[in-house]
């Protein structure tokens, strides 16, 4: 591999680790046009297990809409280990480490989960979109936040 092909190969290995960022970083900010952003248009599938497999962006960001934007849930998302494999100049797969925490601060129920993704990226007119993703649950604990009453 000549320089320009490493240096190719580099950039776009971090444009997929900066793309999942933004969208962990989105999710908990409640962004939704920059998580709809993350997803390539047409058809993908989106498969998270309990919550549902989703075929398009849009029936996904609607129920992420429904679950996650309201003003009581607080959300936090960590990616860390990330194994990014480049398939060929446009196409990559990767699986992350999850570590998700989440608190309904009317009630105080948390729920905490250690998750894997598997995903599929695609460069779409230059940058790298999700295409598929599945996401399995490895850990999970709910519990109560003491401080805040019930």
């Amino acid at each position: 591999m000549d320089f320009e092909q490493r240096l190719a190969r580099l950039e776009a290995l971090e444009a997929i680790r900066q793309l999942k960022h933004r969208y962990l970083n989105a999710c908990d900010l409640k962004e939704v046009e920059a998580i709809r952003d993350c997803f390539a248009t047409g058809p993908i599938t989106i498969d998270y297990g309990p919550l549902g497999v989703f075929h398009d962006r849009d029936s996904f960001i609607a129920l992420y809409q429904r679950l996650a934007c309201q003003p009581q849930v607080r959300d936090s998302h960590h990616g860390a280990n990330p194994e990014i494999e480049l398939l060929d100049a446009d196409n990559a797969r990767g699986r992350w480490a999850l570590s998700y925490f989440n608190l309904d601060a009317h009630t105080g129920q948390t729920r905490r989960l250690g998750v894997m993704y598997d995903d599929a990226y695609r460069r779409v007119d230059g940058s790298w979109k999700i295409v598929a993703t599945r996401s399995t649950i490895l850990a999970e604990v709910v519990g109560h936040d003491e401080r805040t009453p019930q």
